[in-house]
């Protein structure tokens, strides 16, 4: 079946893809039947010099890398809360802990491998932005995985070697340079538009259709 593939790099700590995906879902819902999409999450991340295991709470990072006040910070946080909660999400506004993301996106690799890569990406960010226990505590990786459908040995297996989908990571790393991405979310339709950010609905749904009916054999 012909479908149009769009590929989206995005980091799981990343609050503007938590919204940017969740606004391009209901594009492609709200286009069934008239598009077909095919998805294909690729890494990206937003922190690379991050030690392993060097876990921060939200606020004063933010506020820390930006320079700006922990009341900014936070009010920036509520904001972004409020976002998420137009787009149906759940999101902890306070509390939340921010780390290295590295393996998260080797075990994202093996969930792609496993034809479980949309379920496990939506638990992570699930985990990270709307669940109190922290999602940069390896017990909570896991745990989080196998309730998404991993097998927890294989989950395991990853964790414990840090080779495992690196070159995988890293290759997708390379081709967003590659493409001029500096940050994220961004998405890249049927290898001919890139769209940057946390789009609105209907702009996703415009371009979906376009690309669509490029695609199209002409009546």
């Amino acid at each position: 079946m012909e479908t149009v593939r769009v590929d989206i790099w995005s980091d799981i700590a990343c609050p503007w893809c938590y919204v940017g995906k969740a606004r391009f879902d209901k594009a492609v819902a709200g286009l069934e039947g008239k598009v077909a999409v095919e998805v294909r999450h690729r890494s990206f991340e937003l922190d690379p010099n991050r030690e392993p295991g060097e876990v921060d709470a939200v606020v004063p990072m933010i506020a820390k890398k930006y320079g700006i006040s922990p009341a900014q910070a936070q009010a920036n946080e509520y904001k972004l809360g409020d976002l998420a909660n137009l787009e149906g999400l759940e999101y902890r506004t306070e509390g939340r802990d921010h780390g290295n993301t590295f393996d998260l996106h080797r075990l994202l690799h093996l969930a792609s491998e496993k034809g479980l890569e949309a379920e496990v990406w939506k638990a992570f960010y699930t985990a990270n932005f709307a669940d109190e226990a922290s999602i940069f505590q390896r017990d909570r990786v896991i745990e989080v995985a196998v309730a998404a459908g991993l097998d927890e040995a294989d989950v395991v297996a990853v964790l414990d070697d840090p080779e495992r989908y690196r070159e995988a990571v890293r290759a997708d790393e390379a081709e967003a340079a590659a493409l001029g991405a500096t940050g994220v979310p961004f998405f890249v339709i049927d290898e001919k538009y890139g769209v940057s950010g946390a789009q609105p609905t209907a702009l996703f749904a415009e371009i979906l259709e376009k690309a669509w009916d490029e695609r199209q054999p002409a009546n």
